[in-house]
């Protein structure tokens, strides 16, 4: 087995910042908007646009790896570098595996509103807006600790994530 990549903490976080934002314009735009009736109405609604938006990142993150998503990029090329290095790092699965957690979120939010289910957007938003904010504000990843207890119970297997 190949050695854990390891990452700053600070870079997940930065990432659930600005998903935390886009979570919560995706809320307001879902609860705003006017029924829609038709299926050519639904897919042209800007918060399940935005919504989409954001499942394509959180799966880019989740079968990418965090260190190739955009936001990843952004952070190692133009903040990090204006950083003290971290006081500590932490594996990169953990955050991944997050990612894949809010691609599942959001996807059932996708899936939920082309079916024609009142508000799927903004509870699939504000679900997903909760675990960013968390992560975002207060350092505390769901998705990580949900990997953390999977990983425990067996269900699931370390595996390195590339760097």
């Amino acid at each position: 087995m190949s050695a854990q990549t390891r990452i700053d903490p600070r870079g997940p976080r930065f990432g659930a910042a600005i998903s935390a934002l886009l979570l919560l314009v995706t809320v307001y735009l879902g609860l705003v908007a006017p029924a829609a009736a038709s299926f050519a109405d639904r897919i042209v609604q800007p918060g399940f646009l935005l919504l989409v938006a954001l499942s394509a990142l959180f799966a880019w993150g989740a079968f990418a790896g965090i260190q190739r998503h955009p936001y990843g990029r952004f952070f190692a090329r133009f903040i990090r570098p204006r950083l003290a290095p971290p006081a500590e790092t932490e594996e990169a699965a953990p955050p991944t595996f997050a990612q894949g957690v809010g691609f599942a979120v959001t996807l059932v939010g996708v899936v939920l509103h082309l079916l024609g289910v009142p508000l799927a957007v903004p509870v699939a938003a504000g679900a997903a807006f909760i675990a960013a904010f968390l992560n975002a504000v207060f350092g505390y990843c769901l998705g990580c600790q949900l990997y953390v207890l999977l990983l425990r119970g067996g269900i699931i297997r370390r595996r390195a994530v590339q760097g």
